[in-house]
């Protein structure tokens, strides 16, 4: 074996841009796949990790209607809610009136969304993670405060809309004309980006605002939380009952718990993924074509040579173990220089996409990725030079001694 390193050794050596060109292949292809799964896991764990904090929240809305979606597809009413809250482990039920109407500021106008909502629920739908910016974008000025139940003409608006929607940034009691009517911005939401982005282009009025000036009393999502989280399942069902019972219709209500949406979210993930990994997989496609052919040139080139090893006592195995180690290792450096690569990648990715889009994804680097990693580039290495190892250990010993 030690010859046969040794041979694997020089003929690299000898081979030098040859060689370099076939790991600079494998690098790029593994390399690329690895930041893509990398980045993809980072993009699940982070939303995952958001749904994870809701785990005791189901979403109802009308129909199938999507995350973020208000009135498509019709509308709930307060006896819905009414028969939400009697219903056993509910241990609060929460409505928001959403609707999109023409918000003008400065001159300007942009349709956005309009959410009535009680302020005393807003904790209740949102948590902790919905906050108030502390200061204005250049982290000086007024904080602001939160909407209150006896606010009129008031609102809270989110990130999006103070900075990106406007010419002219707004500011806390800056004026905003709401489908023809004045409210007075009394606070600015932090920017949420992620699961929640659609809360930074959004404005929260309070529930009496949204049906008496804005003529709003549908109610266009209901928030649910409950006291035991292993009982979301069953509740979620039954709230799906009993709305559609007051409805008479099947199918009218979607109750979704978080464990449900991670669940879809998983599976979509997973397909994303797998699209990743069919796109990625053409650089390795282009890669084993460059091998095959590094391969069968050095197989012409080294014909006498083959030639002389056969002649001196080399067997078909001895010459295609040698063709095979030599393509193997040439793949596993490539291997392992693709999996340096794809991780800088990964982190690159990350940074970019922070600093860009201003959304924090994390490269989430699995030691199985990139063990899976260098095996791929050592199979596909095998396989690409599998015939070209097999034609030179068939080749006949005296014609390939006379071969010039």
């Amino acid at each position: 074996m030690g010859d046969v390193f040794s041979l694997v050794y020089r003929n690299i050596r000898e081979r030098k841009g040859r060689s370099v060109l076939t790991i600079l292949g494998i690098t790029v292809g593994i390399g690329a796949v690895i930041a893509l799964i990398s980045i993809g896991y980072g993009m699940q764990e982070s939303i995952t990790a958001e749904l994870i904090e809701m785990a005791d929240v189901i979403m109802v809305t009308p129909m199938s209607m999507e995350f973020g979606s208000f009135g498509a597809f019709g509308s709930f009413t307060d006896r819905d809610l009414e028969a939400v809250k009697r219903i056993g482990g509910v241990k609060e039920a929460v409505a928001m009136r959403g609707v999109t109407e023409d918000i003008e500021y400065r001159g300007e106008t942009f349709r956005v969304e309009v959410v009535g909502i009680e302020p005393r629920d807003m904790g209740a739908v949102f948590g902790e993670t919905v906050k108030l910016e502390e200061g204005g974008d250049d982290g000086g000025g007024t904080t602001g405060r939160e909407l209150r139940d006896n606010d009129h003409k008031a609102c809270e608006i989110g990130y999006s809309i103070a900075y990106d929607y406007f010419s002219d940034e707004i500011g806390v009691n800056d004026r905003l004309t709401i489908n023809g009517s004045k409210f007075r911005v009394v606070g600015v939401l932090e920017k949420q980006g992620g699961f929640r982005s659609d809360v930074d282009s959004q404005i929260y009025v309070t529930t009496r605002d949204a049906m008496t000036i804005l003529d709003n009393d549908d109610i266009s999502i209901i928030f649910v939380r409950v006291r035991n989280i292993a009982d979301a399942e069953e509740i979620a069902a039954e709230i799906e009952e009993r709305i559609d019972d007051n409805h008479k219709l099947d199918d009218f209500t979607s109750a979704m718990t978080m464990g449900s949406a991670v669940e879809q979210l998983e599976f979509i993930f997973g397909t994303i993924q797998v699209v990743l990994l069919a796109i990625t997989s053409i650089s390795l496609i282009v890669a084993s074509l460059v091998i095959m052919n590094t391969m069968l040139m050095s197989v012409m080139e080294r014909t006498h040579e083959i030639g002389v090893m056969k002649a001196i006592g080399a067997k078909n195995r001895n010459i295609l173990s040698l063709f095979l180690l030599e393509v193997g290792v040439v793949s596993a450096i490539g291997g392992v220089f693709g999996c340096i690569f794809g991780v800088i990648g990964a982190h690159a990715m990350s940074f970019g996409l922070q600093t860009a889009l201003d959304v924090e994804i994390a490269a989430i680097v699995k030691p199985e990725v990139l063990l899976g990693g260098v095996a791929v580039a050592m199979l596909v290495g095998v396989l690409s030079g599998l015939y070209p190892a097999r034609k030179a250990s068939k080749m006949s010993p005296v014609e390939a001694v006379r071969y010039e």
